[in-house]
């Protein structure tokens, strides 16, 4: 059983202790996953592993599976899949969060390897990532009245003939003859032991992850028996979990944020996860009952993305009793530091901020839950990690060491980074040397302290100046009646870019772009920071984990641009314009000008040749 500090780790010091003790070896005996849950169900067998809610509503009667239970389901998933497959099964799941969500995947690495793949993604991109993988078992949820998963599995099929499909579904609901029924088939599998033989662990992979694309098809991330444990280890290390903890389920179990800081880390130190209804905090039932849920099941910690856990703290508490939410913990995207206010307000307890990612396992650092909490910090390295702060070269390889404050690319190094992706052709300038490059910029204070300084790709460059739109984003979220605020540069001739802020306000507030300019410009320091443009919009664009989604902001700032370009210069009003990623650098306008004259194209052909975007006009 992996051992964890009887120590509270609040500080750095803490952690070099706790490290110097013992080797990471002796803290962490398990070599599979399945040892987590088998040594799990050994120490306390009854207690309580998940419990499940389906829509939220009061009076739902939960559905629940112990430790022992759940690790007698895994062996049984395990059992099935090795039937299925001559060699290691392959096993890819589009499944909401359910109980069956998390057997498909720990049974799927136990017997060979998972592929978790992310629902909302189009048939055809679902279909290339399974061949990639070369997976031969497709788990996924049945017909189901709000989701189309069943429709897109059977269109998988269709691609992918040899394909396996295990469908799960309610017991009344009977398959189809070449479609296996998942809870039907884990009953005539033995639950005492692998019929296979050996769990895989150690380096062998446990599944495929893939990070989210905006321009081409995601790219499959190998994680390993030994990086998930260590990840998962130092996780539950940093976050203080007790036993007695009841955890907030409803980060998805197709991204590491859900299968390793608020799964597998948690499973491993016995704590109780709240499943809160197969679409979490995307349900708005689940949103509008939130505090009632929390109280009734005496929740301890609150996780969620920034953007969803903004969307519960504007529910009042009313009359329910949360007194025993000790503390929360956020990551996916940087934390507003509004956000943060609120739900310590809310609370009582501190929001901890916690950095991930694919390549890492899922896990680099966390603000340690029993410490005080630094706002706009990330915390320390996991244990018997490092994680350093490095300049980059020229050519654009990792360098030197930062100094203390100094600006850089967080790089990783540790038993916790992925072997590298699937396809190793792309691997250069991410898995490169002794480092993971993050991609991520960031520094550390005196104390070592990690600080995220914003996404290298996200950074606004205007006339040279680096800004960083977290500085923009944190100071206008502050205003009271901002929900979301999200800066991306706009195009500009002269400057390269600026910055501009788009704004989702919270329900009935009234408050004009004129107003947020003011309000941003008493508390940006620096004036090249000052947007140049604040744009009030319905819905700030997400992805399915919750984060902002700042492709899809660049493409609409460059379209106000050129929109407003047509207007002053050549007064031309409704053109049709689109904006779209790819290209050679790497956006493409394309603008259709009706009855303009030769003279009139060929000027707006010159003066859209000036940008760094590609553009194209269609003369209709």
């Amino acid at each position: 059983m992996a051992e964890f500090t009887n120590e509270t780790i609040k500080t750095f010091e803490d952690i070099k202790l706790f490290e110097s003790l013992k080797p990471l070896n002796q803290r962490l005996p398990e070599s599979s996953i399945l040892d987590v849950f088998e040594n799990r169900a050994k120490e306390n067998p009854n207690s309580i592993a998940i419990t499940m809610l389906m829509s939220g509503e009061k009076n739902e009667q939960p559905r629940r599976i112990t430790y022992n239970e759940l690790n007698k389901s895994i062996k049984r998933a395990a059992n099935l899949f090795s039937t299925l497959a001559d060699t290691a099964p392959g096993v890819a799941y589009m499944l909401p969060s359910l109980i069956e969500t998390h057997i498909t995947l720990w049974g799927a690495e136990t017997a060979g390897y998972a592929v978790p793949i992310n629902f909302l993604l189009n048939s055809d991109s679902i279909a290339e990532l399974i061949k990639a993988s070369k997976a031969n078992i497709l788990v996924a949820l049945g017909p189901h009245p709000q989701l189309d998963i069943w429709e897109k599995a059977l269109e998988v099929r269709k691609k992918i003939p040899n394909l396996q499909l295990i469908r799960v579904s309610p017991p009344i609901e009977t398959c189809q003859k070449d479609i296996i029924d998942f809870n039907t088939a884990l009953k005539s599998q033995p639950d005492d032991h692998l019929i296979f033989g050996k769990a895989r662990c150690g380096n062998e992979i446990s599944a495929y992850f893939h990070t989210g694309g905006t321009t081409a098809l995601p790219k499959l991330v190998a994680h390993s028996h030994r990086g998930q444990l260590v990840a998962a280890f130092g996780g539950a290390t940093m976050c203080g979990y007790k036993s007695t903890d009841i955890l907030t389920g409803t980060l998805p179990l197709f991204h590491v944020a859900g299968t390793i800081v608020g799964g597998l880390s948690a499973f491993m130190a016995g704590v109780e996860i709240l499943i809160m209804s197969p679409a979490g905090l995307r349900n708005p039932t689940i949103v509008s009952e939130f505090w009632r849920i929390v109280s009734d099941h005496k929740v301890t910690i609150i996780a969620g993305v920034p953007t969803a856990l903004g969307a519960v703290l504007q529910i009042p508490v009313g009359d329910y009793n949360i007194s025993s939410v000790r503390k929360g913990f956020t990551g996916a995207a940087l934390l507003p530091p509004a956000i943060g206010k609120s739900f310590k307000e809310v609370t009582g307890g501190h929001l901890y901020e916690i950095l991930g990612m694919t390549e890492a396992s899922g896990l680099i650092s966390i603000d340690p839950l029993n410490g005080p909490g630094t706002e706009g910090s990330v915390g320390w390295a996991l244990p018997y990690t490092k994680v350093d702060i490095l300049g980059l070269n020229d050519d654009g390889s990792l360098g030197e060491t930062c100094k203390v404050g100094e600006i850089g690319v967080i790089s990783i190094n540790g038993d916790h980074v992925s072997p590298g992706y699937l396809n190793k052709e792309q691997n250069s300038g991410v898995f490169d040397n002794k480092y993971l490059n993050s991609g991520d910029l960031g520094y550390k204070d005196a104390n070592g302290r990690i600080f995220i300084a914003g996404r290298a790709k996200d950074l606004i460059i205007r006339s040279g100046h680096n800004i960083d739109p977290a500085m923009i984003e944190n100071a206008i979220s502050s205003h009271p009646g901002v929900s979301i605020a999200a800066a991306v540069g706009i195009p500009d001739i002269y400057a390269g870019e600026l910055p501009i802020c788009f704004v989702e306000l919270l329900p009935n507030f009234d408050i004009s772009e004129e107003e947020l300019l003011d309000h941003s410009k008493k508390l940006i320091n620096e004036r090249p920071a000052w947007p140049k443009i604040i744009k009030i919009i319905d819905k700030i664009p997400l992805t399915t984990v919750g984060k902002i989604f700042k492709p899809q902001l660049r493409c609409l700032a460059t379209k106000l641009k050129v929109d407003d370009l047509l207007k002053t210069e050549f007064n031309i009003d409704n053109a049709n314009i689109n904006v779209n990623l790819g290209g050679t650098k790497g956006m493409i306008v394309t603008v259709s000008l009706a009855n303009s004259s030769e003279d009139t194209i060929s000027k707006v052909e010159s003066i859209l040749a000036k940008f760094t975007f590609e553009s194209n006009i269609i003369k209709n």
